[in-house]
């Protein structure tokens, strides 16, 4: 199960640099984000077990000796139901026309459904190689060895891949190879990008993510999906040399009063402990200390109106 049944000709050579794109495409929550932050060994990407953490299509960039690879990690496939649905497969569309190869993820045991048919068919209406990386074998032992062939079978069958890598983000197995798989589908080329970037974005939409993440972590039931979060004010010392920490603010929209309450919490513990974890990892990340200030904001119906997905963050959806 730890194999690479790989049958790609397109392998990197020696002396021979490589460097494009790859999507990461699959259903919410089969832990694109979390295979992607363990094939850079660095947090990049918002990661939570609920599903749709992932909003934008963000690109997270691994860079060896011999390639680049350019991970456009996408929002999890869904049937859009309001405007920031819409916006989210619009990225996830977008991201399959811009790339080299499609990396399908799939959960290691679980059986395929209608949603991951409705990925596969997106997926198979591209003429680009397709690599299915089949994620979480760490939870498939050998007790469990014939049920994972047995729900990996229809899958191949209907995506018909060029590569077939079972991984596990969590443990680390066969990592190398899928970076090696990747890399072979991709051009000869230079660096895209320096090779100390690890991700393609400004700090600013990095701070949103993590605020983001902190509440999906923090929060139960429909709160995660009803939330965005805005930075209003983002003053480094960088930028204001004045400064002794960075001044961040930032705004916590909801839609409705009920998600407001739970947010803060009683006596506002709840956001204290937002903003606490926030703010750790925010200073870890950019290095510097740091004064997070946190504002919850209700907006009904914000996910329904491409005006106000537009406002706190999001491009108009398609």
């Amino acid at each position: 199960m730890n194999k690479n049944n790989s049958e790609t000709s397109q392998e990197t050579s020696a002396g021979i640099f490589r460097s494009g794109f790859a999507a990461f495409i699959g259903r919410p929550n089969v832990g694109k984000s979390s295979l992607i932050n363990s094939l850079l060994r660095e947090k990049t990407a918002a990661v939570s077990r609920k599903p749709q953490t992932t909003r934008n299509a963000v690109r997270c960039i691994l860079t060896t000796d011999s390639c680049q690879i350019v991970i456009v990690d996408t929002p999890g496939a869904h049937n859009p139901r309001h405007a920031l649905g819409e916006f989210m497969m619009s990225e996830l569309g977008d991201a399959l026309s811009s790339v080299d190869v499609i990396c399908l993820i799939t959960e290691a045991g679980r059986e395929m459904d209608n949603t991951e048919r409705s990925v596969i068919e997106l997926v198979n209406a591209s003429p680009l190689p397709k690599i299915l990386v089949v994620n979480k074998i760490d939870l498939c032992g050998q007790d469990k060895e014939e049920r994972f062939w047995r729900c990996l079978a229809p899958i191949q069958e209907m995506l018909k891949p060029s590569a077939v890598v079972p991984v596990s983000a969590k443990s680390g197995v066969n990592l190398d190879i899928l970076r090696d798989s990747i890399a072979g589908f991709l051009p000869e080329g230079e660096l895209i990008y320096p090779e100390d970037v690890l991700m393609d974005t400004t700090e600013r939409f990095l701070a949103e993510e993590i605020i983001r993440e902190k509440i999906f972590e923090a929060t139960e039931q429909e709160v995660p999906h009803s939330v965005a979060v805005a930075v209003e004010e983002f003053k480094t010392p960088d930028e204001y040399p004045e400064l002794r920490r960075a001044e961040i603010r930032a705004d916590i929209i909801v839609e409705r009063l009920g998600q407001k309450g739970i947010l803060i919490g009683e006596g506002g513990a709840k956001l204290k402990e937002i903003g606490s974890a926030a703010r750790a990892e925010m200073e870890a990340r950019f290095g510097y200390p740091m004064v997070l200030r946190l504002w919850v904001k209700v907006k009904p119906g914000w996910r329904k109106s491409s005006k106000e997905i537009a406002r706190v963050g999001y491009k108009k959806a398609k």
